[in-house]
């Protein structure tokens, strides 16, 4: 009986057998960013900061200037759907505040 040796496939790692990683590595990133406004106050732009793309304090206001002086901030770089998340997040968190505050997705 002859032996058939096992077909390598490059998708799929060797360590795990999960192809799942070359996916993922190939996922193009996207960028979020945060718009100004004339209404949104630089308090709720700190708090998203803070609570929605984990910045620290001296970065968020840092970030929040950057919004409120340039008319836009490019906060985070991230997979797609977690960037989709994340836009998500802000404009819910703005429409309960009562605020037209909004974040834009873009290929990095």
């Amino acid at each position: 009986m002859e032996t058939i040796a096992p077909i390598h496939d490059p998708s799929v790692s060797s360590e795990t057998g999960d192809s799942s990683l070359r996916a993922t590595a190939e996922i193009p990133p996207y960028k979020v960013i945060l718009l100004d406004d004339p209404v949104t106050t630089m308090d709720f732009v700190i708090r998203v900061l803070l609570d929605f793309f984990g910045k620290d304090a001296s970065t968020a206001v840092r970030l929040m200037w950057e919004v409120h002086l340039r008319g836009a901030s490019h906060v985070a770089t991230l997979p797609l759907e977690h960037a989709e998340l994340k836009q998500e997040q802000v404009h819910r968190a703005a429409r309960t505040a009562g605020f037209p505050f909004r974040c834009v997705i873009e290929p990095a």
